[in-house]
């Protein structure tokens, strides 16, 4: 299947957290959308990594992405290094798409930044001829996707552009909601960490309302691209105002 855009994060629900709403706004728009997670968050301090991989699929469904894959690297301990480049190598020629959203370049968690890193260099190596992948014993053709844009996760960045996610943000953090092991419940016994406090989704939403706020719409998502994203013609930067 070939994709129109490949979110590829380090952990299952940093998608969910940070650009959610962009992919069901283009899943939306009947565009080929899927996610490729590095790894099953088996570092978590709640949970267990088969559960996560089951709540990672539950939210796949309510975003209405076409697949989820994950590449099964060591959480925490994978490395930005040819190993862990043409891996991902593979997963970009199968899947060719347009658009590649990776990781903050840098973030309280080392491996968010060091996942940005490694996406965007395997998006590099993947367009050239020369590096060779197989898939099924087949070799793989080269495919670059045209544009790399990082997502803001929790450390906060200055956003190269702002996506208006006001009408897919209710099911965005119904999506985020999939991960019951990983955020606040009252009931849990389980430690209390950074993300299940009790305040912590209502801060993804402030967050989502500032960005919003920036553009003149209710909710946005921030992204960072290293390269300058050119447009047709100014109209392609016009919203309808806010009611």
């Amino acid at each position: 299947m070939k994709l129109h855009i490949l979110a590829i994060a380090a952990h299952p629900d940093d998608v969910e957290l940070s650009c959610a709403g962009t992919l069901i706004k283009h899943a939306r728009m009947g565009q080929a959308v899927g996610i490729v997670d590095l790894t099953k968050g088996e570092m978590g301090t709640r949970g267990t990594p088969e559960l996560r991989l089951e709540e990672a699929q539950v939210a796949a469904k309510a975003m209405g992405v076409a697949i989820r894959e994950n590449a099964g690297m060591a959480d925490g301990f994978f490395k930005n290094d040819q190993e862990h480049q043409l891996k991902l190598v593979q997963y970009i020629r199968k899947y060719k798409p347009e658009i590649i959203i990776a990781n903050a370049l840098a973030d309280r968690h080392p491996d968010h930044g060091k996942g940005g890193r490694l996406i965007a260099d395997a998006c590099f190596l993947a367009g050239l001829r020369k590096v060779s992948t197989q898939q099924d014993g087949k070799e793989q053709e080269a495919w670059r996707p045209k544009r790399v844009f990082h997502m803001i996760q929790d450390r906060p960045a200055e956003p190269t552009f702002i996506v208006d996610i006001t009408d897919c943000f209710e099911q965005k953090m119904e999506a985020i909601k999939c991960y019951k092991s990983q955020f606040h419940d009252p009931k849990s016994n389980e430690p209390i960490t950074y993300i299940a406090t009790e305040g912590f989704l209502k801060n993804i939403e402030y967050r989502d309302a500032t960005w919003g706020k920036r553009i003149g719409v209710r909710y946005g998502e921030g992204f960072v691209s290293e390269n300058i994203t050119g447009i047709e013609d100014l109209d392609h930067l016009l919203l309808p105002e806010i009611a």
